[in-house]
């Protein structure tokens, strides 16, 4: 997705706000937009990690718990989903109450104030939502503090393709196709 141009307070609440609005599709549309590769993705994410048992993992702009449910499939880790959106927290938290995951904890809260203690968690992941902080400084220096020393940080991101061809077809769909698609669903305009 293109970054937001928007900054500062107004783009956090242009995105809590277009998540809220979304959020009842999300799920649906992170799959069908992706034609599935965000559940391959996630996979091999969270592979890449290689989370240890009986550790606590902070996962960062969690929307619907995705990474979080993947995490404790492979792991008996202690898991914080935290996100901007109440909305995104209630879906995950419903979610979480039909999976009968007692492991799990969702939290409503700001990248950029994180509401833990310093040196607290082992893991701290973020997929697809680093591009929406509006201070990646600020959030960076918070994740740097409530990770133990040694503590790993993982973000899965989009990057822009080297290719000039796949660039113009990134362009294309991130920028025209995809935002289109997506307002049909929410009604900010984020």
């Amino acid at each position: 997705m293109p970054e937001f141009t928007h900054h500062g307070e107004n783009k956090k609440e242009l995105v809590r706000k277009m998540f809220d609005d979304i959020s009842p599709h999300y799920d649906f549309l992170n799959h069908f937009l992706s034609l599935g590769i965000d559940i391959y993705w996630r996979k091999i994410f969270i592979r890449k990690l290689n989370i240890k048992n009986d550790t606590k993992v902070l996962d960062v702009a969690c929307g619907t718990g995705d990474v979080c449910f993947e995490i404790l499939k492979h792991h008996s880790v202690s898991v914080i989903g935290l996100d901007l959106s109440s909305n995104m927290i209630n879906l995950a938290n419903q979610k979480a109450g039909k999976k009968n995951q007692d492991n799990i904890t969702f939290l409503q809260g700001d990248a950029e104030n994180l509401p833990f203690d310093s040196h607290s968690v082992d893991y701290l992941t973020i997929s697809y939502g680093f591009r929406n902080i509006s201070n990646y400084d600020t959030a960076l220096s918070e994740f740097y503090r409530v990770l133990k020393p040694g503590g790993i940080l993982g973000i899965l991101e989009f990057s822009k393709p080297k290719s000039k061809l796949f660039g113009s077809i990134f362009k294309l769909y991130f920028h025209h196709i995809l935002p289109r698609i997506g307002s049909l669903f929410s009604r900010s305009d984020a």
